[in-house]
């Protein structure tokens, strides 16, 4: 980062920058990127381009990031109606998208314009969208005329556990971006691609809502690093996960199927998740808690194996 060389983004001028788009749009098959601070730019950004000035529906599963934890920015930003399904771990069918789709010509009725879907799965608990779900989802929404997003927030943890390419898994949709800031470690950044017709869209509102910088190579240079050092790596904290979980469902007080957790994330529960997060926090284990019963655990780069089993050793105490 401190030997970036860098240039005023705001004018394309940025090597970096326009480095980490390029090699980002490529990796998911698409033809531009746009560098911007956070996944929930990237999402936000997505849905305004994809919808109308207001009142129009994304589908999406309850457990969505856009639904859950942004503050209500579709519906304040793009003024969307969002219409969540009931998926399996985050997950949702081909089937439920079919119903859910508004029958057109409706003036009662929200307009169906876009359908999104999150890979990896965030409170889903990490599970990987299985490549046909992801094609039959797309051809759903592409017999009804629907643009389509994906949330790529975890997209390459996706990629390290199922062997499928980023570029098979993103390519179909009209916008889909990974993050920098999760397992892949950086401190910033994210890079959301689509045709070079609809970046170009995109930068009016990175601009409008406060993401346009100058000099982003210096934080962008921590992406490319990323994509080189970091991918690999997720496979470790996969494995960690898994011998996380399969310490869990040997404590008592623990609910935990381990055979469901595919990467990082290990969602588990217990009788009141409030005070158990509380205590785990205080003995210094950083837990999250979801809902009343249920506690969310992540993995990464920052997290070995020694830490792995000294977090266990505090669960069994605390719990």
């Amino acid at each position: 980062m401190y030997d970036a060389e860098v240039g005023d983004e705001q004018r394309l001028a940025d090597p970096t920058t326009n480095a980490l788009q390029e090699r980002t749009a490529d990796l998911l098959g698409h033809e531009a990127g746009l560098f911007l601070p956070t996944g929930t730019m990237c999402n936000e950004i997505a849905y305004r381009v994809h919808l109308g000035p207001g009142g129009d529906e994304v589908i999406l599963d309850k457990t969505a990031h856009p639904l859950q934890f942004e503050a209500g920015g579709p519906a304040s930003l793009s003024g969307a109606v969002m219409s969540a399904l009931d998926g399996d771990a985050g997950i949702f069918t081909p089937e439920q998208l079919e119903q859910a789709i508004r029958p057109p010509g409706d003036r009662y009725a929200p307009r169906t314009r876009l359908v999104s879907l999150e890979q990896t799965t965030n409170i889903g608990g990490g599970r990987v969208w299985p490549i046909e779900t992801i094609r039959a989802v797309l051809g759903v929404a592409r017999a009804h005329d629907l643009s389509a997003h994906m949330d790529g927030a975890r997209l390459m943890n996706a990629v390290v556990a199922s062997g499928v390419s980023a570029a098979d898994q993103a390519s179909g949709f009209d916008t889909a971006w990974i993050d920098f800031t999760k397992g892949l470690g950086a401190p910033i950044g994210a890079v959301m691609v689509g045709s070079r017709k609809l970046i170009d869209e995109a930068w009016r509102y990175k601009q409008m809502w406060g993401g346009a910088m100058r000099q982003s190579g210096v934080v962008a240079a921590a992406g490319l690093y990323a994509l080189d050092h970091h991918v690999d790596r997720l496979a470790d904290d996969h494995e960690n996960a898994r011998v996380l979980a399969e310490g869990l469902a040997e404590i008592d007080g623990v609910t935990i199927d381990p055979s469901t957790v595919e990467t990082n994330i290990v969602v588990f529960e217990v009788e009141d998740a409030t005070k158990t997060g509380e205590d785990l926090r205080s003995a210094g284990v950083q837990v999250t808690r979801l809902d009343r019963g249920r506690l969310r655990a992540v993995t990464h780069l920052d997290v070995d194996r020694a830490g792995i089993e000294r977090a266990l050793e505090v669960m069994r105490e605390v719990i």
